[in-house]
């Protein structure tokens, strides 16, 4: 019976792990076990870290509405509900953006919705 070389599979897959993790601490780079438990950690974490930059631009957002708005006289909470009362449909991504860039586009918009 000729000799079976085994192991080609097993060996990419690990040498796939340790690709991942290059650039990781200590022996977490080079260590295949160390390297797979930090990739679990690092993988849960990026998830995580996704949902929570939607949070964080949001709230973001809102500060910055918020402090225009006040300039304008008016509250953060009243300038939206008189936004959706007018059906202006601008989110507040696009307000926060008015806002820090165009505060003149954005004075007309409050402008517009204090009538």
């Amino acid at each position: 019976m000729p000799r079976v070389k085994r192991g080609k599979i097993a060996t990419k897959k690990r040498a796939k792990i340790l690709r991942y993790t290059k650039g990781f601490r200590w022996g977490r780079k080079s260590k295949e076990r160390a390297a797979k438990e930090a990739l679990l950690h690092a993988w849960s974490h990026a998830f995580r870290g996704r949902k929570q930059r939607k949070r964080d631009f949001r709230a973001l957002w809102n500060v910055k509405i918020n402090a225009a708005s006040r300039l304008s006289g008016i509250k953060y909470s009243k300038l939206i509900n008189l936004l959706k009362m007018a059906n202006i449909k601008l989110d507040r991504k696009i307000l926060a953006d008015l806002a820090q860039n165009e505060p003149k586009v954005f004075e007309k918009v409050v402008a517009s919705v204090k009538k």
